[in-house]
């Protein structure tokens, strides 16, 4: 199986000798190891790097286990590049298996992979790649640790896009499958539909939850496993770590703090397996502190934290349109929109919600986007626009997402209806 991530590999090509150590990032089997140590590796070989000048090494392996110790690992890599004269290309996957090592003349004080690296980049003949799987300890420290020389690629599982374009035949027949299997490379190396869901299974409790579990020495892992449950079963519904400790509380019978919980969100979070979006008052002009939403990062994966058995076509298409934005590079906030409405012939104060405000790391691009399965009837119609309506003298461009074949068209309102395939298969699908 030989699945071509052009995307990512074009963005890898592009930092190719920029000065930068090159940080990968990404939620662990969705194909960082396979983009470097693969497709790059073989772009950097018939581009005429000679094969003794790409430095390899996978510290997830239990046999390469002496090198996560940073002094070995730094002997290691100044044997293998001898000569300062030749360019070296250095490849380290899973690099947060590198631990602390005291000084021993100062206890303390620790060497750590972040020193191995700079002081390899400091010598000037070698371009550093690394990949890793946790957040805390590379996302949020690649501009510090790195003393500004670090630059991160985050890599996604398959899109929509490349999923299709693998499986070939009928795209609705690809979506189906999509919706409920998702975008994991190994997926489509699994025969039939019991295969799948055992690896996809597996791959979440047994290579995820206890890398977590380890990784942060947590007390309660049954906690952690309700919390990604109820992650799962409400994709694109508002919550926070009160909410949650409070269901925990009453149809669990389990008393886990607020604060708790707040910490296994984050551990989530770092893990790359959910991302959240911020709720942002538009007339306001603020972001609200909570709640907020959180979306997995592969629909299978989602499905299978919840064992198959919790299927919602609405919110998977939500999630997917969610991380498709994503992918693309895209900024991405949940809107709130006030306005007034008579109930009981009374006015009343009502809060409307956008899907989502999207803001496209290109200048001046912002858009309101609605994810609507079906809009059959014009009471749906009216519910799902009635937001965009609310907002007079913005004139940013508003869209709706709908699982339908009908070609994209504007309304009287100069509202933009897509269907969903339009959108994940055109990569400027948002440009009208």
């Amino acid at each position: 199986m030989y699945i071509k991530r052009e995307t990512y590999l074009n963005r890898l090509i592009a930092k190719k000798d920029n000065g930068f150590i090159k940080v990968i990032t990404g939620v662990r089997r969705c194909g960082k190891s396979f983009l470097l140590f693969n497709l790059y590796k073989e772009y950097l070989l018939q581009s005429g790097v000679p094969f003794d000048c790409i430095v390899t090494l996978a510290l997830d392996n239990a046999l390469n286990a002496k090198y996560r110790d940073p002094l070995v690992l730094s002997q290691y890599l100044e044997s293998r590049m001898p000569d300062t004269g030749k360019r070296y290309y250095v490849f380290l996957d899973e690099i947060q298996f590198v631990g602390k090592k005291k000084v021993q003349s100062n206890p303390d004080i620790y060497i750590t992979f972040y020193d191995v690296l700079n002081g390899l980049q400091e010598k000037g003949n070698a371009d550093i790649y690394v990949t890793g799987s946790n957040s805390k300890m590379l996302s949020k420290d690649v501009a510090t640790e790195f003393r500004g020389r670090g630059d991160e690629l985050h890599i996604a599982p398959l899109s929509f896009k490349e999923y299709c374009d693998f499986v070939g035949g009928s795209k609705e027949e690809a979506l189906a499958d999509y919706m409920l299997y998702g975008g994991m490379p190994l997926v489509l190396s699994k025969q039939g539909d019991a295969e799948k869901r055992e690896y996809l299974s597996e791959l979440f409790s047994e290579t995820y939850f206890k890398d977590i579990v380890e990784r942060n020495n947590i007390a309660y892992p049954e906690a952690l496993g309700m919390l990604a449950d109820e992650l799962c079963s409400s994709v694109g519904s508002l919550t926070n770590s009160s909410k949650i400790a409070a269901t925990f509380q009453s149809e669990r019978k389990m008393r886990i703090d607020s604060e708790t919980i707040g910490a296994y969100l984050g551990y989530l979070l770092d893990s790359y397996l959910f991302s959240v979006a911020r709720r942002y008052d538009v007339k306001g002009r603020r972001y609200f502190s909570y709640p907020n939403k959180y979306y997995c990062i592969d629909p299978g994966l989602c499905n299978a934290r919840l064992n198959f058995r919790q299927i919602e076509e609405t919110h998977l298409m939500e999630n997917i349109i969610y991380n498709e934005l994503i992918v693309r590079g895209c900024n991405v906030d949940i809107g709130v929109v006030s306005g007034t409405e008579t109930v009981s012939g009374k006015q009343a104060r009502v809060a409307y919600e956008i899907d989502f405000i999207v803001n496209a790391n290109r200048a001046g691009e912002k858009y309101y986007i609605q994810s609507a399965l079906r809009m059959d009837d014009d009471a749906k119609r009216e519910q799902e626009i009635r937001p965009f309506l609310k907002l007079r003298n913005d004139f940013t461009k508003r869209i709706v997402i709908t699982k339908t074949m009908m070609k994209p068209w504007t309304d009287e309102y100069g509202i933009r209806h897509i269907g969903i395939y339009d959108f994940l298969l055109d990569a400027d699908s948002l440009n009208f």
